[in-house]
């Protein structure tokens, strides 16, 4: 029996690895082997995976020529499992910050980050860099655009609701068939814009957020839509009986809820092709994907219209859509937001997340959104938010933004040359550093976090799954396959990498500031016909595009994407900084320093909603 007795790989303890910039540790790429499939294959790939003995032995090898068996399964490791990564509150002080009351309402928040808005939070007027106007610089309508344009009698919540609802009927049409949405529901989108019109006659929004046109993934409940989660099942087994707390505090700011945006089916892959719904088009060039899970939320504010939306992040799925989709996506610390009203698919990795046209909304929207339920506060989360003063982000100095150049480089040449840039003009423009860091094991990492995510989704819908098996789309069903096949042993090893990379995250962040990456590996890729009908399973560009995702969810850190260019076929790049437990405002004033030096270009499809 000694002959079949498996290799162990021995991780050394945390305190002998070297994090500086010469260390040994070898950098792994992620080599995944398996091909690309769609419609007849994905069917037969199937019957294979779900046939009885012949199925296992599939799963087996597939798991064992991805290095599961090598880097999870079979291992020594001296750390014990870390189950959720729940963060205490620190000490570490964040630069140009106001502190609010995470208990204050969400009105009062949000006037409360208004505040920390600099004077010029209007698209309507031309920024400058060094004295230079960027009149060619392409911007989208904000939060603050929208009151003033209410406020002022220019247009109203009414109006805008009917240009909305015209703009889908128009988009879900050959030859856009965009897929923005999954359901929306005009009577209903008028109905809370017709009162939002009549508060702003009479001179009382509730907020700046009233009437505004906010959409809403579909994985959060959100009431009079039923949470399909992308399936054609599941809100069959679970009513939506009310809204998420998200959408509630969105709600009582006066927001105006337009919908359930498309989505990768249970979130379980990266391009949003829906086959139940059709994919979600990029709307730089509708031949390509959105990106996914929250696909459809990231479209919708590229494409104009909404100025923020909501997703749920737990791989990477409000972050990747958003640099595909050349938009600002925001994912806070784990536990920040309140995860009540979320389809719980991973109980431990994902978060609810915004995607907006600016740093500003994005900055707006966290502020309303913000803060444990006090009956569900988990101990040690803190009791005050942080709001970046974002009129002061220039005068921030001694900026450290640690960078692990073999990863960062792990992308395409577009991608490096244009993330590469963006990180030498903000050196250059702020004066911050660059620290060259090591940051072992990554590959691991995104196995773990793949056995966790995976884990946790099918004990999530294990009584449910055999009894809805034919209604699942291919893709989605072949991950639910390999989701199940995750041993007890691989699930607990996977949370003692969680522990261990979680202490080597945490010794980089304790000497820089953040983090800095590519958001993802690739640009948007084409969405082949052949994928329509069943999904497709491409592992491959999954793997490029979650690349450098997984220590937001799998670590509970908080991370923000900020589009800094485009590659050579005019599709948007994203750039990412990942921060300390609760140091969001860190990352908005970074992402905003980013914001103010970049040139963006206008979408292919967009919607004019105040009309330019």
């Amino acid at each position: 029996m000694g002959f079949f007795k498996p290799k162990v790989t021995v991780y050394k303890p945390v305190k002998d690895v070297d994090l500086g910039p010469y260390s040994t540790e070898h950098y792994l790429q992620a080599n995944v082997k398996a091909p690309r499939m769609t419609g007849i294959l994905i069917k037969i790939f199937i019957a294979i995976m779900e046939f009885p003995i012949i199925g296992t032995l599939v799963l087996f090898i597939l798991k064992g020529n991805n290095l599961i068996h090598d880097l999870i399964t079979n291992v020594d490791l001296q750390e014990s499992p870390l189950y959720v990564p729940l963060h205490h509150s620190e000490d570490k002080k964040e630069k140009e910050v106001k502190s609010i009351d995470s208990s204050s309402s969400p009105p009062e928040k949000v006037q409360l980050a208004i505040h920390c808005l600099p004077e010029s939070s209007s698209s309507e007027e031309e920024e400058t860099i060094d004295g230079i106007e960027q009149q060619h610089s392409f911007s989208r309508w904000t939060i603050m655009d929208y009151y003033k344009a209410y406020s002022s009698g220019n247009t109203t919540p009414s109006m805008v609701a009917e240009r909305f609802i015209a703009a889908i009927n128009e988009s879900v049409k050959p030859p856009l068939q965009m897929g923005f949405f999954i359901d929306y529901n005009p009577d209903d989108i008028l109905r809370q814009a017709n009162e939002s019109t009549l508060r702003h006659k009479a001179g009382k929004p509730i907020s700046v957020l009233d009437g505004v046109p906010v959409a809403i993934k579909d994985e959060i409940d959100c009431l009079p839509y039923p949470t399909t989660g992308g399936t054609k099942w599941l809100h069959k087994e679970r009513p939506c009986e009310d809204d998420a707390c998200c959408v509630k505090r969105l709600r009582l700011c006066g927001a105006v809820i337009v919908g359930k945006t498309n989505m990768h089916e249970l979130g379980s892959g990266t391009s949003g092709i829906n086959p139940h719904y059709g994919p979600a088009r990029n709307p730089y060039n509708r031949t390509k994907i959105a990106g996914g899970s929250s696909s459809g939320s990231a479209a919708v504010v590229s494409a104009g219209l909404c100025p923020v939306a909501l997703g749920v992040d737990g791989g990477g799925s409000v972050r990747m859509p958003a640099a595909l989709c050349g938009v600002v996506g925001l994912k806070p610390t784990f536990a920040r937001i309140p995860h009540d009203g979320v389809l719980p698919l991973n109980w431990t990795v994902g978060m609810v997340g915004i995607l907006a046209g600016t740093v500003e909304d994005s900055m707006i929207v966290y502020a309303a959104i913000s803060g444990e339920i006090p009956s569900d506060k988990p101990s040690g989360t803190p009791s005050k938010i942080n709001l970046p003063l974002l009129s002061m982000t220039k005068s921030i100095s001694g900026i450290k933004l640690a960078k692990y150049g073999k990863w960062f480089d792990d992308c395409s040449d577009d991608v490096k040359l244009c993330c590469s840039q963006a990180l030498l003009k903000l050196q250059n423009h702020y004066n911050w550093k660059t620290l060259d860091v090591t940051i072992p094991e990554i590959e691991v990492m995104r196995l773990a976090h793949y056995t966790t995510i995976g884990s946790e989704c099918s004990a999530s819908l294990c009584s449910l799954r055999e009894k809805n098996l034919a209604e699942f789309g291919g893709d989605a069903r072949v991950a639910l396959s390999i989701y199940s096949s995750f041993s007890s042993l691989e699930y607990l090893n996977a949370q003692r990498i969680r522990n261990r990379q979680l202490q080597l995250h945490m010794k980089i962040l304790a000497e820089a500031d953040v983090i800095v990456s590519p958001t993802t590996g690739v640009t948007a890729y084409s969405i082949q016909d052949d994928a329509l009908k069943t999904g497709e399973l491409d592992y491959i560009n999954g793997a490029a595009l979650v690349r450098y995702s997984i220590a937001g969810n799998f670590l509970g850190l908080p991370a923000v994407t900020v589009p800094v260019g485009y590659d050579k076929l005019g599709l948007p790049i994203g750039l990412q900084f990942i921060g300390r437990p609760w140091s969001e405002a860190t990352l908005m004033h970074l992402a905003f320093a980013v914001q103010a030096i970049s040139l963006y270009k206008k979408p292919a499809q967009y919607y004019d909603l105040l009309r330019r």
